[in-house]
């Protein structure tokens, strides 16, 4: 899988779960599970509940996805 082949959507950190997983509420409505990226996890950069993000998700499971970037 390529990196062209992901989907991004915009959306914002409702419940911090364990083992570095969070629950996204994306901008068209749907709940999904995400985790953070390497960088993110590599340089610390935190993620806490109400913060918005971008998320990126394969189109074979559009119910798990991946944070790529944490806005201000």
């Amino acid at each position: 899988m390529s990196k062209e082949d992901m989907i991004e959507f915009s959306g914002t950190v409702t419940e911090l779960l364990p083992n570095a997983m969070f629950r996204v509420k994306l901008d068209n409505e749907h709940m999904i599970l995400a985790h953070t990226s390497g960088k993110m996890r590599k340089n610390r950069i935190r993620v806490l509940a109400g913060d918005r993000v971008n998320v990126e998700m394969t189109p074979y499971d559009l119910s798990k996805g991946r944070i790529t970037f944490r806005f201000k």
